[in-house]
C-alpha cells in the first residue's frame, strides 16, 4: 500500500468491458512527510474519493482483491481516504 493524492480524474470511453463503470482518478504519489514523488498512478476509486484528497492504494495482484475489482484487469485502486497520520509519534498530516 502507498499514500497518494488525487490530482485529477481520467475519462475512458472506450475500453476493456470488464472496467465498464468504474472511476478512474488520477494519483499522485506521496510520501509520509506529505511530500510528492514525482509519480502518477492511474487507480480505479473503489471508496468515492475525490481530487484534493490523500489516499491509500494498492497495486499488483493485491488491486484485484477488492469487491469490485475481483478478476477484472486492474493494477491500481484507492481503497482507503486517509483522516491522519503519525511517524514516531508526531502527527504528519490531518484531513
Amino acid at each position: 500500500m502507498q499514500l497518494g493524492r488525487v490530482v485529477g480524474t481520467l475519462v475512458a470511453s472506450r475500453k476493456e468491458p470488464r472496467m465498464e463503470g468504474m472511476k478512474f482518478l488520477v494519483v499522485r504519489v506521496i510520501d509520509t512527510d506529505d511530500t510528492e514523488t514525482g509519480g502518477y498512478v492511474i487507480a480505479v476509486d473503489v471508496v468515492g474519493a475525490g481530487v484534493g484528497e490523500v489516499i491509500l492504494y494498492a497495486s499488483g495482484s493485491s488491486a484485484r482483491q477488492t469487491e469490485m475489482t475481483r478478476d477484472r484487469p486492474c493494477d491500481a485502486v484507492i481503497m482507503a481516504i486517509v483522516d491522519t497520520w503519525e511517524v514516531d509519534g508526531e502527527e504528519q498530516f490531518r484531513k
